[in-house]
């Protein structure tokens, strides 16, 4: 039997600014209507987060459009999940599939961390517009990419796993590259 890796290894760049593999991460996108009672629940019940509003993540779980979230939960529990969702919303149209082999995470910390997401993203990351548990489906050059704000000068960055070299290599250039002092 093989043993999961994540898509960079471990891989960490450190400086001012530290971009870090997250290693291994459970994710389950589910599509279904949102403004369900049993889906919500479920989902709460899974991860113990808040179920996050339009364009927010909390704990493990992420707005990603107006019928799908990301649960993100401890990667070995991927399937009992899966199972508890599709018990808890048998009979009602929905959608559950296992992505955490289809994805990298990372995380951009540091004092300019807000503006190294803000050279590579077309999104207003201004902290009057973008703070702590803000979320966005976009851009990170050339790729598409999700993050969020997971505290005041950090953010947590999905990609597909086969960009995940990409972009990592991405943000550790814009880190290196030093602030702009726009913010």
């Amino acid at each position: 039997m093989s043993n999961a890796v994540s898509a960079l290894d471990g891989r960490v760049s450190e400086g001012a600014i530290k971009v870090a593999d997250v290693g291994l991460r459970g994710m389950i996108s589910l599509r279904g209507d949102l403004s369900s009672r049993k889906l919500r629940k479920v989902c709460t019940d899974l991860t113990g987060a808040q179920f996050p509003e339009q364009g927010k993540a909390s704990g493990g779980l992420a707005w990603m459009s107006r019928d799908e979230v990301l649960i993100m939960v401890d990667y070995n529990t991927v399937e009992t999940a899966l199972a508890k969702i599709a018990k808890a919303l048998k009979g009602r149209h929905h959608l559950a599939v296992n992505v955490s082999d289809a994805r990298a995470v990372m995380t951009v910390s540091g004092p300019y961390a807000r503006e190294v997401i803000a050279k590579l993203a077309p999104v207003d990351l201004h902290p009057g517009s973008f703070g702590v548990g803000d979320f966005r489906r976009t851009r990170l050059g050339q790729v598409a990419a999700a993050f969020w704000m997971h505290a005041d000068d950090a953010f947590t960055v999905i990609c597909f796993r086969s960009v995940g070299d990409y972009t990592f290599r991405l943000l550790e250039a814009s880190a290196k590259a030093g602030p702009v002092g726009h913010f």
